[in-house]
């Protein structure tokens, strides 16, 4: 594969119809170490000429002319030019980076930056992709080659948020993977495939999608059916429980049709039947959907104005301190909700207030995936470009290649999912940030979602938007602290009554069959298994109230009547059984599962008095079956009060319950030692870990810093191997013509260094000298010879003083004559290094002219 043909592409085909409004689709490239083998297999199959043009980043030695131009243009007909400031893209044309520089784009041309660290750790693929995002949008085309690290990655994830197209090379073809697999991995690459295979698909995919045709909902109806477009969000929502039927149509349509196109689908029609069948594209569907463009301190100039003013001023309402408490609304992968609580703890260090602040920050999103991410709070190493070096020596430990939030600011942020359309809001929240979020909605829920915010925050509670967002007509319940910095606070007095209605989640099953009679969908369903509903009425109406819970306390199932027994505990919903059973069960409950999971059999206690009934409470763990392995099952069955005791009895009664009471407090009070003890130890064993890992962490700090240095001038190092090796091809292809030429031409011919020893000679010199490869280095006079040419020492060293080269007639064995002709070996910097030697054989003449000289002896 890596050694493809690179001869260059035959035109076969006109892709001109790509062209869009006179401005050529864009193709941006990256590629680091091992990329100028990927480029070469990709551009080699570029099939020419092409309306689509192409933008080379490179990884380059800044102090180094790049010749990858003059590489690349030897791989395709194209014309391939070294960015210049200001030069509009034209399509059939590459364009590679210059050294040194940054690339970024505006209105189609290409303009030159200087680089903001002039070595170490640069990320010129990341800017140019964003650059090429904002400028481009649907039309942008993004593609990363083999290299190391993971820059290009937050690039394509830009491009991916405007609808354009994500294209990475297979990692087990690349020579070097990491950029590959870390595009790959964060789930953004649309096409996979080898460098060679690459131009081919994306041909196919520009020519099957309209790009550079404005994406307007309603001018589509030649290729959009409402009905299509219902029945999709339909499944959708059978798939996922989120309902997207009030999101913008023009968004929701852009998801889709980048979906057809990559399935190369003429219509939505076609493509509703695709994904009704295919529940992998659903769930592909749906993650596109959710797809949004983050990164660490996104938007400079807000957060530089929640630092300064906005939360200071938040601070100074609250002397006495308090615990913050934000919401971080659409969080997808952490970055935001940490760059909230890394801000807030920079104020609160700047600030010094005088009461104590502790932050609580809730992260919510509708994609689990993004939340999972966000909840291992690893990140690559390109968040170097968004986060300073101080946030990242404070707030991030350095892991391998990339760095993970450490634990202080980690232990601030909640994750969890959440569909902020149907579930309950967080309330007494001081911060509330929905950033590009309310431009993906529709009005309606744009309508809905302010008074939500308004009902969630406290008094002189901050709202912050995106900045192409704003509150509408809703300037009762905010107030904008500066112009155009999209940061509101909160208005105190009557709020109106909230619009939103918080849906179920579990929606009526809508059947999917086409032309489905109207009645089907009214008649109401008939019973078609008695036994089935006898048996759920038993356990409903006669059964003991119980729950299935697992080892951790969380309910997963309940049957019967529990209201007395449990009860849903303040604040956010909590489904676990330690929080909700009733108080005077607490300790019980506790014990009987700690016992049930060391059992066998089950824990049965009995007679515990709650209000004014008596239960007996039984803890069973479950073996069987398999799909409820590692579950218990907590019953309570209510029983009949026991009769008082007799009052004769009551005397031995106290002294036993004092009995068992003084056993109790004994068994606790040698549970408390054995603690307290191990407590000590571990003291003492944390202790000596946290000074070995204080002189670990600070050993690999330095160890680290060496490496990105490393890796950075390893990066350029193999890009320049590269050019030298592409260099050493040419030389050995010279050198192979130059032997050839000189055997083809007869003419014995030997090269003498300044020493007069034998630097290289001819195939036909061994015909007059008993040469071999191994006398390469030996003086020519030790060398046995045919000619009768005594002087041939003397003549080189005259030739190596005078420079003035000497030509003779000299005869050999056999009755052979040859001119010998000695001249000065001079090199390309005009540098006497020896002496070239060269025999043409004149025998033929000489035998001419014997004759000739024997007919006309006059001669």
């Amino acid at each position: 594969m890596k050694n493809q043909s690179k001869t260059l592409t035959k035109p076969l085909k006109d892709y001109s119809r790509l062209a869009v409004v006179n401005t050529p689709i864009i193709v941006g490239i990256g590629a680091s170490a091992g990329g100028l083998e990927a480029l070469a297999d990709f551009f080699s199959h570029v099939l020419t000429p092409s309306s689509i043009a192409f933008v080379v980043i490179q990884h380059l030695d800044p102090t180094r002319k790049s010749i990858m131009p003059e590489l690349l243009q030897r791989t395709t007909l194209m014309k391939v030019t070294q960015a210049s400031n200001g030069i509009e893209v034209k399509p059939n044309c590459v364009y590679v980076i210059p050294p040194n520089k940054d690339l970024s784009m505006l209105h189609g041309s290409l303009f030159l930056l200087d680089p903001i660290a002039s070595r170490g750790l640069r990320l010129p693929i990341d800017f140019f992709f964003r650059a090429l995002a904002n400028d481009q949008n649907e039309r942008a085309v993004g593609v990363i080659l083999s290299g190391m690290g993971s820059d290009g990655t937050l690039g394509l994830r830009a491009i991916k948020e405007n609808a354009g197209v994500s294209v990475v090379q297979s990692p087990e073809f690349a020579k070097f993977d990491s950029m590959p697999y870390s595009a790959i991995n964060t789930g953004l690459a649309d096409i996979v495939a080898p460098a060679e295979a690459l131009p081919e698909q994306i041909i196919a995919f520009l020519k099957h999608s309209p790009r550079g045709v404005p994406n307007d909902f309603e001018s589509s109806a030649e290729l959009m059916s409402t009905s299509a477009l219902e029945r999709i969000i339909i499944i959708l929502r059978g798939r996922s429980g989120n309902d997207f039927s009030l999101y913008k149509k023009n968004t929701i349509y852009r998801r889709i049709e980048r979906r057809m196109d990559l399935h190369q689908l003429k219509n939505i029609e076609l493509y509703a039947h695709y994904l009704r069948d295919n529940p992998q594209e659903q769930d592909l569907l749906f993650k596109e959907i959710l797809i949004g463009v983050t990164h660490f301190f996104r938007d400079q100039k807000v957060w530089a104005q929640l630092k300064r003013v906005s939360l200071p001023a938040l601070l100074a309402h609250y002397p006495q301190g308090k615990q913050l408490r934000a919401w971080v609304t659409a969080c997808s992968t952490g970055e935001e909700a940490y760059s909230l609580a890394m801000t807030i703890m920079d104020v609160l260090d700047d600030v010094k207030p005088k009461g104590h602040f502790t932050l609580q920050v809730f992260a919510t999103d509708l994609g689990e995936d993004a939340i999972n991410v966000a909840r291992k709070g690893y990140y690559p190493a390109s968040i170097e470009a968004d986060v300073s070096p101080e946030q990242l020596n404070r707030y991030f430990i350095k892991d391998g290649s990339g760095y993970r939030i450490n634990k202080r600011i980690r232990d601030m942020v909640i994750f969890a999912p959440q569909n902020i359309i149907m579930d309950p809001p967080f309330t007494k929240l001081d911060i509330v940030t929905c950033r590009n979020l309310l431009i993906y909605l529709g009005p309606e829920l744009q309508k809905k979602l302010i008074p939500l915010f308004h009902y969630s925050l406290t008094s002189q509670g901050m709202l912050i938007l995106g900045s192409a967002e704003t509150i509408g007509h809703y300037t009762s319940l905010f107030s904008e602290l500066k112009e155009n910095t999209r940061i509101y606070t909160r208005i105190d007095g009557p709020a109106p009554q909230t619009e939103v209605d918080f849906l179920p989640r579990i929606f009526p099953i809508i059947s999917l069959v086409e032309n489905e009679p109207e009645r089907t969908s009214k008649m109401t369903t008939t019973i078609t298994n008695l036994q089935m509903q006898a048996d759920q009425l038993l356990l409903q109406h006669f059964s003991p109230a119980a729950v299935l819970v697992n080892a951790a306390g969380d309910i997963i199932y309940i049957n019967g009547r529990t209201g007395k027994y449990l009860e849903p505990a303040a604040g956010k919903a909590n489904w676990n059984i330690h929080v909700m059973v009733r108080e005077e069960l607490q300790y019980q409950l506790d014990l009987a599962m700690k016992n049930a999971q060391m059992q066998v059999d089950p824990v049965i206690i009995k007679n515990l008095s709650i209000d004014t009934c008596t239960i007996n409470l039984t803890v069973q763990a479950i073996s069987k079956p398999k799909a409820l392995l590692g579950l218990m099952m907590v019953v309570f069955t209510e029983v009949a009060t026991p009769p008082p005791y007799p009052r004769r009895k009551s005397d031995s009664l106290a002294k036993e319950t004092q009995a068992e009471l003084q056993q109790a407090y004994d068994e606790i009070q040698s549970l408390r030692e054995q603690m307290q003890s191990s407590q000590e130890e571990l003291r003492a064993a944390n202790e000596e870990l946290q000074s070995a890992n204080e002189e670990l962490q600070s050993t690999n700090e330095e160890l680290t810093t060496s490496k990105e240095e490393m890796q950075s001038m390893n990066e350029e190092l193999q890009t320049v191997n590269n050019e030298l090796q592409s260099k050493v091809d040419d030389l050995s292809w010279v050198n192979n013509d130059m032997k050839n030429l000189l055997n083809s031409t007869q003419i014995a011919t030997i090269f003498l260094d300044n020493e007069l020893h034998v630097r290289r000679f001819t195939n036909y010199a061994t015909h007059l000298f008993k040469l071999i490869q191994s006398d390469v280095g030996r003086a020519l006079s030790d060398i046995v010879t045919e000619l009768d040419y005594v002087l041939l020492q003397e003549d080189s060293k005259e030739v190596l003083k005078t420079l003035i080269f000497i030509e003779k007639e000299i005869t050999a064995k056999n009755q052979r004559w040859f001119k010998v002709r000695i001249m000065p070996y001079r090199t390309q910097d005009d540098v006497i290094d020896g002496v070239v030697i060269t025999f043409t054989d004149i025998s033929e003449a000489k035998l001419l002219e014997s004759e000739l000289r024997k007919i006309r002896p006059s001669l």
